[in-house]
């Protein structure tokens, strides 16, 4: 791959015009992987995408920082806050965290930290104590933040299928591909057609640089 022609495309085509070191260096990670262990480049492309959307399009491992308002507490978390329990957790986001995750994904209690502890991190923001111990590093989370691993995580989940079950060559294969139904691998229908929007630019990019 012409790796500068690749940075030339997405430059332009999701990135405004300009790129950070943090960003070029984000996907050159995910590129010198597909190097060492080639596969579908419409993977790649998904994968990239999928980092695209999560980090916020800082291409780098980062941590949820779960700062809502009010509003954006019943609008993000309905299940979990009614309008007054909203007002009362607005802008403290460990107390968010820790009510928002407790009792599922492995978390206990609120009073018992997890929510806060095992939040959203890395390229992908994994979230809660059964995800990170799949990776073995439920004794220290914030592992999830150093860039091999952050890669690591995010090419086995969505390969393997350890997130949700489903897997990219769920999608993406001889017969298929599915760019808007991708998304369950990670999060349901959520966000699916604008990723799906990412993942094509990110493709383009890919081909015109073979």
């Amino acid at each position: 791959m012409d790796h500068a022609k690749f940075f030339a495309s997405v430059r332009m085509s999701l990135f405004g015009g300009r790129l950070s070191t943090n960003q070029v260096d984000g996907m050159e990670a995910f590129l010198s992987r597909w190097r060492v262990e080639p596969f579908d480049s419409r993977w790649l492309a998904y994968m990239l995408a999928t980092a695209y959307h999560e980090t916020g399009t800082m291409m780098c491992a980062i941590s949820e920082k779960l700062s809502y308002s009010a509003a954006g507490l019943c609008a993000v978390f309905p299940k979990y806050f009614n309008a007054k329990e909203a007002a009362a957790y607005a802008r403290q986001p460990e107390r968010i965290a820790n009510r928002a995750y407790a009792n599922r994904m492995g978390n206990g209690s609120e009073a018992t930290g997890d929510g806060w502890r095992y939040r959203g991190r890395g390229l992908v923001q994994i979230t809660g104590r059964d995800n990170y111990a799949k990776y073995a590093i439920d004794d220290d989370p914030d592992k999830a933040l150093d860039a091999p691993k952050a890669i690591e995580i995010l090419f086995d989940g969505m390969i393997n299928g350890r997130f949700t079950g489903r897997k990219l060559a769920d999608y993406f294969s001889a017969t298929a591909t599915d760019w808007v139904g991708a998304r369950r691998i990670i999060n349901g229908t959520d966000r699916a057609i604008e990723i799906a929007g990412y993942a094509k630019k990110f493709a383009a990019a890919i081909e015109v640089a073979r």
